[in-house]
């Protein structure tokens, strides 16, 4: 009996969701990180703007800030990786809104914002980590026991609490450091 194959047409024509949002699963974490910049106050990314009407017409500061956390978060650090990701991830166009800013622009919005964003950014991580998206323990892929985070000695005092966050922000520090320097790589090597 001869195989029968699922149908493949590449070019006939494919009805997409008309919301850039459905393309998504509900519990992706790209949601996530867009709610969190949607209720995060965002008034020192927007003060640089104010009254200056000589601008070209800038990107959003939300949009920039949702692109680079989920970037961050997915181990995109380099500006023209991100900027290449615009074009060809669902996650990274919905987050921009279908926007796609150059890896300069994306690169001079991080160094113009650094200071806010690295605070922002510690936020999310903690938020995260609250909410149990992310974790700091051991993970186990191949059904090995491991000793639970709810155990006595795990509980977090404040002290401990205030040393993990301090330990979270040069964690923070170092891979915004990284991405820096990838963009100084790639700039040198490809201009």
């Amino acid at each position: 009996m001869p195989t029968t194959f699922r149908p493949y047409a590449p070019e006939d024509p494919v009805v997409m969701p008309p919301l850039l949002r459905d393309w998504l699963p509900e519990d992706h974490l790209a949601y996530f990180v867009s709610d969190f910049v949607d209720r995060a106050d965002l008034a020192p990314f927007l003060a640089p703007y104010e009254g200056d009407g000589r601008r070209n017409r800038p990107y959003h500061p939300a949009i920039m800030l949702k692109v680079l956390i989920y970037a961050y978060a997915t181990g995109v650090t380099s500006s023209r990786q991100i900027a290449q990701k615009l074009e060809t991830d669902i996650a990274f166009r919905v987050l921009a809104a279908n926007n796609m800013p150059h890896h300069r622009t994306i690169c001079a919005f991080r160094q113009r914002h650094f200071q806010d964003f690295r605070a922002l950014f510690v936020q999310v991580v903690l938020m995260a980590q609250n909410s149990g998206l992310i974790d700091w323990g051991k993970v186990a892929i191949d059904g090995t026991k491991v000793r639970a985070n709810a155990s006595k000695r795990k509980a977090m005092s404040y002290a401990r609490l205030n040393k993990a966050e301090k330990r979270l922000q040069s964690e923070i520090d170092a891979l915004l450091a990284q991405a820096q320097d990838e963009d100084e790589v790639d700039d040198a090597l490809l201009e």
